[in-house]
Parts: structure tokens; C-alpha cells; sequence
């Protein structure tokens, strides 16, 4: 079956009469994660995510969405270790909230809560926390699971008006990175950085909107997160699959952009 949202291969809904003897064991690491080269992160995860990861903005339909780059190569995790251990301090929260989403109900505007079975830390021999309790209500445990997840909504929907207003002022532009791996040459593309010579250009009335809406330090940020992208590198070349250097000519990170941005 093919993974749903990424990282879910089968998502169903929480429900009593399907869950009540099931719990999910906490600590069975990230497998789950090892074939993601990317993860979308929320604008409130900028500050810590950018000291470790590249963030980017992709796009998602007709909408532009941030991500954090986790790797080069198709179907490869750069920061998952051999034992599935992540190998960074800040985990993501569409990591974290695995192996639960929220999926939209057909036909409603209310969010259903779901749990992947597929997940290893997912049981029905008593194992971790229970799903429900002895009176077939939802536990502790999962009324906590769904408030985080309705406070990943809540992030999720400003990011998106954030990520609306950065196409309104036309700042974005497509970029590939192109990493050296020998006679090899590793291109990761279709995303999209912020141009800082039309940040530059932004008029003064739009720019004072983004400083007093914290949108200019969310900026900088990312900004500041492109040189991540050398950390992807050197994780490749760790694990053995390239050289420690970027394309010849540059000690940064490579790429290159086409003449249009995103409006």
C-alpha cells in the first residue's frame, strides 16, 4: 500500500468499538521516517528548526508550504541513524505527532482523529498507553494526543496565511541544489527560497506589516537555515555515499535559479 501524507501507510480513525484493547508503545524509534527526504514544518518550529535543518518553501497545489530538508537522494533519511534514532536535537512535530493525523471527515468540516496500524508501536497486547479506558473512553493518553494535534492545526493554518502573504509580495524563487558526490552530480529541486534582493524591495508600508507580524524575523530565519544545506552534504558524505565537498568552485551549498519567481 502506498504511504498516505509521507510517512501513514494505514491511517483509520480512533474509535472504541475498533481501539479499545489497542496502545501504541512510545520509544520504537523513527523507522517510519527512513524513506523521507523532506517533512513540512510550521512557521512556530523556525527558531529551533533552523539551526538544524535547510528550510524551504514547496508547493502544495496551488498553495506554498515550508519544509525541512532531511535529504538528497529519493526515498533517503540523512537524519535517521542506523539504530532509527534521530540524529538532530529538534524533532519536527509532523514527526513527533506520528504514528496520529487528523483526516477530513467527507462531506464535513470536523477533523477525525486516526492512528496508523501499520506503526510499530502500535498493539493490542497491552504495550504503552491505551487507546481507551476501561469505560470505553478516550484515555489520558490520547486527550493529550488530541491537543497536540489541534494545536498543529492551529499552527498549520497561520503558517498558510503566512506562506499566502509571502506569495503576495513576490519574494520567493525557485532554486535547485546541486551537491557533488564524485563523477556524480545530486540535484534536489523544486522548492523555492526567498529572493533577498526583492526582500530588499518590499515597500516600506509592507515591510513595517511583516516586522510588526514577526513574518520578517521568520524570514531571516530561513534564510539563515539555507546553510544547512552543507550539513546535508556532509551527512551524505558521512554515510559514505559522496564526497565531503559541494560542487567544485564553492565551498556553500550550489544552485541554480530560473528567471521567473513565484508571484
Amino acid at each position: 500500500m502506498s504511504k498516505q501524507l509521507l510517512i501513514y501507510e494505514t491511517a483509520v480513525p480512533v474509535s472504541a468499538a475498533r481501539h479499545a484493547d489497542a496502545c501504541v508503545e512510545l520509544g520504537t524509534g523513527y523507522a517510519f521516517a527512513a524513506n523521507t527526504r523532506a517533512v513540512p514544518i510550521m512557521a512556530v518550529e523556525f527558531l529551533l528548526a533552523a539551526a538544524e535543518y535547510a528550510i524551504v518553501f514547496t508547493a502544495v497545489g496551488d498553495d506554498i508550504l515550508p519544509a525541512a530538508v532531511l535529504g538528497v537522494r529519493d526515498d533517503q533519511n540523512l537524519y535517521l541513524g542506523a539504530d532509527k534514532k534521530w540524529l538532530a536535537q529538534y524533532v519536527p512535530a509532523f514527526i513527533r505527532r506520528y504514528p496520529f493525523v487528523f483526516s477530513a471527515h467527507a462531506g464535513r468540516d470536523t477533523l477525525a482523529l486516526c492512528v496508523d496500524e501499520a506503526s510499530a508501536g502500535f498493539n493490542r497486547q497491552g504495550k504503552g498507553q491505551a487507546l481507551f479506558d476501561s469505560d470505553g473512553k478516550p484515555s489520558a493518553y490520547t486527550q493529550r494526543v488530541l491537543k497536540f494535534l489541534q494545536d498543529y492545526e492551529v499552527h498549520f493554518r497561520r503558517t498558510q496565511l503566512f506562506c499566502k502573504h509571502l506569495k503576495e509580495l513576490g519574494v520567493l524563487e525557485p532554486t535547485t541544489v546541486r551537491v557533488g558526490t564524485g563523477s556524480e552530480k545530486l540535484a534536489l529541486g523544486g522548492f523555492f527560497i526567498v529572493d533577498r534582493k526583492k526582500l530588499r524591495e518590499v515597500p516600506a508600508l509592507k515591510l513595517a506589516e511583516l516586522i510588526k507580524t514577526d513574518e520578517l524575523e521568520l524570514l531571516y530565519l530561513h534564510l539563515y537555515s539555507v546553510r544547512n544545506f552543507n550539513t546535508v552534504r556532509d551527512r551524505l558524505a558521512s554515510a559514505g555515499q559522496a564526497s565531503s565537498t559541494a560542487e567544485p568552485g564553492s565551498d556553500e551549498m550550489v544552485r541554480s535559479t530560473s528567471a521567473a519567481a513565484t508571484t
